[in-house]
């Protein structure tokens, strides 16, 4: 029988081979996923989920696109705790409720553009894609006396094409990064836990008007993230213009 004899030193010296050569290989790894993302983000055009600031600023947005029962509740509670957002409207909308959109307006609120009818977006022409951003902007602008530059896509989709069009509509496409999932009414509570697990410096809230739950949460979530230290900022307010990046994730950063 054969007796193997190993020496200690060596044996150590393998293992700390051994362990050096797993590291490089997990950080290789980590490190072309990383790559490969910034490939990948840098083919596609993105909309802009959320903003890397240091400060507690966070943008409170609204989507407008049904009736407009609870839109005199909304605004008075804005107005009340002194916060002013950004209302992403249908044109169509805008059409059927004037005197909403100029007392947005008048409050200090964004009103932007949520395309004119609420199609599916990203399944129509090119053409179609950009009248719809153009015709809701001629509406709201002529109510409001200010020229917007913020786009929402209906439903939250958007391919190249559709944040290409809003571009050459002279807008930004705006998506979020913290949905409250207000329209499926599942509560006061649920809507509360899910704003206050998930918000952060920089992050887009989204939220709905006519839905059950929505007015009557509001003041309440405002005045926890104002415990919580944020300040709200309307998103036109808030987005970089000029000199910036957009991360595979969304995230819109200063150069």
């Amino acid at each position: 029988m054969k007796i193997f004899v190993v020496d200690k030193w060596k044996f150590l010296r393998y293992l700390l081979v051994l362990t050096v050569l797993c590291f490089v290989f997990t950080f290789a790894g980590n490190l072309t996923t990383d790559i490969i993302a910034t490939i990948a983000s840098a083919s596609r055009k993105l909309p802009i989920y959320n903003i890397e600031t240091s400060e507690a600023k966070i943008s409170l947005t609204f989507d407008c696109a049904w009736g407009a029962e609870d839109m005199g509740q909304i605004l008075d509670i804005l107005k009340a705790n002194d916060v002013r957002v950004t209302f992403f409207v249908l044109g169509e909308w805008a059409e059927k409720f004037p005197d909403v959109i100029k007392r947005m307006a008048e409050e200090g609120h964004d009103v932007a553009n949520h395309s004119d009818t609420h199609p599916h977006i990203s399944s129509l022409s090119y053409e179609e894609m950009r009248n719809e951003i153009k015709t809701a902007n001629a509406k709201i602008n002529a109510l409001t006396g200010k020229t917007n530059d913020l786009f929402r896509a209906p439903y939250g989709e958007y391919n190249d094409n559709v944040i290409k069009a809003a571009e050459e509509e002279g807008c930004f496409t705006i998506q979020w990064d913290v949905d409250t999932l207000d329209w499926k009414n599942l509560g006061k509570q649920n809507i509360l836990d899910r704003v206050l697990s998930k918000t952060k410096n920089g992050s887009i809230i989204l939220m709905h008007n006519g839905t059950k739950d929505t007015a009557n949460v509001l003041e309440e979530m405002i005045k926890k993230l104002k415990e919580k230290g944020f300040t709200f900022v309307p998103t036109s307010e808030f987005i970089y213009r000029e000199n910036y990046t957009i991360d595979h994730a969304g995230k819109q950063m200063k150069n």
